[in-house]
């Protein structure tokens, strides 16, 4: 779908540092990393990531770091993305999706192309709003935006099958856990500015069972909202 879009739209395509060619340089790092999803590869593949940066930063949107977009915010690296995309939907069906943590809107991006429904909820109203921008160009309709602080989910279109977080909170959120679907999971770094892991943790009934899958580094999840 977006392949097609890009050739109809330059802004999309990219140029020199922002190429098609910056893009699988960019894919052949994933796939050494450990990517084996042909699914996630080939959204990112797609997604243009430099639509979703400041100017001055898009020639560095193919490398493989976080870069900041204001507010003390990043755009995660798109390996991390890669990551927490590919865990997701290997273990099974992710019709519906709640992401916490909208910033810009590429990991939204990127699940919109992998999900039939994403609600994505930001805290910082002026990246919600860039992040609307953004996805408006890709003409990607599956998304429904709440302007609120993670922490709570978004209980009125629960259960989810798959939760992204993209902040860390220094334990998990009771209420992450209770909208899960049975058999839902939801991925989310845990620990503070020190330390953080990468949780799968994946609800059976009652029961959650938690997976360890790395090391990472996130902002933190913070509670409120910001109007500016």
């Amino acid at each position: 779908m977006l392949s097609s879009l890009s050739n109809r739209k330059p802004n999309l395509s990219g140029i020199g540092m922002t190429s098609q060619r910056a893009r699988e340089r960019l894919l052949g790092r994933l796939m050494d990393q450990g990517i084996t999803s042909m699914e996630v590869l080939d959204v990112i593949r797609s997604t243009p990531r430099h639509i979703f940066l400041d100017e001055a930063l898009s020639h560095r949107a193919y490398e493989d770091v976080a870069l900041p977009i204001g507010f003390k915010q990043t755009i995660s690296q798109p390996y991390v993305v890669a990551r927490m995309t590919e865990a997701l939907i290997k273990s099974g069906s992710i019709e519906k999706v709640l992401e916490i943590g909208t910033g810009c809107g590429y990991q939204t991006a990127v699940m919109a192309q992998l999900a039939k429904s994403v609600y994505t909820v930001e805290r910082i109203k002026p990246l919600l709003d860039k992040a609307k921008k953004n996805l408006r160009l890709l003409k990607l309709r599956n998304i429904d935006f709440k302007h609120v602080d993670g922490s709570g989910g978004w209980e009125k279109h629960g259960p989810f099958d798959a939760i992204i977080t993209t902040a860390a909170p220094q334990q998990v959120p009771r209420n992450l856990l209770e909208q899960l679907a049975d058999g839902g999971r939801l991925i989310i770094p845990v620990g503070g500015e020190a330390t953080q892991e990468l949780q799968l943790i994946t609800r059976r009934g009652d029961e959650f069972n938690a997976q360890v899958l790395e090391e990472v580094r996130f902002v933190p999840l913070l509670v409120g909202h910001l109007q500016h």
